[in-house]
């Protein structure tokens, strides 16, 4: 069985997936942000190591032609990373949770074309923005610095989590692309209107609107 055949087969249970660590009471993590931008954005570089990864591995699969196999599974939380360039060689990963962590670029993980599942909250990332990964089903940005949608187009992605970043405005989330998106959750942004949701399978739709400034 390939990779592909295990990826079409998967079915997320959200409810297992997203409430492990969602038991956090909301204001815990908005004071825990809050608490982060009264220090300076500066830290000091702590890349990823090869030690650190294989802590955080598990859930050993077949891949390929089902001869080989591999761990599937990283999860590298709290761990005051800065730099996550070591992921573009784990090509086989498809559980991925890098949340607490200090970072501000996820571009390596556009090399895990059979990521299922990412869970990068409470970061500082200013952008969501990633290479369109065929397999992604789920995937929580919540508590970052994100400014927009932009960038977002996983043709299989069913839950998407931005609440509690600065997101003003909605743009770039295609219907043409984002054609399995059920749930989308926003509360906690800074959202001035609704244009730009416009999804054809959406179910679920979390948010708030920003009161308009009382005129003078």
């Amino acid at each position: 069985m390939s990779d592909e055949d295990d990826l079409d087969d998967f079915d997320p249970d959200q409810d297992d997936l997203e409430r492990e660590d969602d038991e956090k009471d909301t204001e815990d993590w908005e004071d825990y942000r809050k608490e982060g931008d009264e220090y300076s954005e500066e830290w000091m570089p702590t890349p990823l190591t090869e030690d650190m990864a294989k802590e955080g591995l598990s859930l050993l699969c077949k891949t390929g032609n089902g001869l080989a196999h591999a761990y599937v599974k990283l999860e590298v939380k709290e761990r005051d990373l800065t730099d996550i360039s070591l992921l573009r060689s784990y090509i086989h990963l498809r559980y991925v949770d890098v949340s607490e962590n200090h970072l501000t670029d996820l571009s390596p993980l556009n090399h895990l074309t059979h990521l299922l599942w990412l869970k990068a909250d409470a970061n500082r990332l200013r952008s969501a923005r990633l290479s369109e990964l065929p397999y992604l089903q789920i995937a929580s940005f919540a508590y970052n610095q994100i400014t927009d949608t932009e960038g977002i187009s996983h043709p299989r992605l069913g839950s998407l989590d931005l609440k509690g970043n600065r997101i003003r405005l909605v743009t770039g989330l295609d219907p043409q692309n984002l054609i399995s998106l059920h749930t989308l959750e926003l509360r906690g942004n800074q959202l001035e209107s609704t244009l730009g949701i416009n999804l054809p399978k959406l179910k679920n739709l979390y948010l708030e609107i920003k009161d308009a400034a009382p005129e003078t």
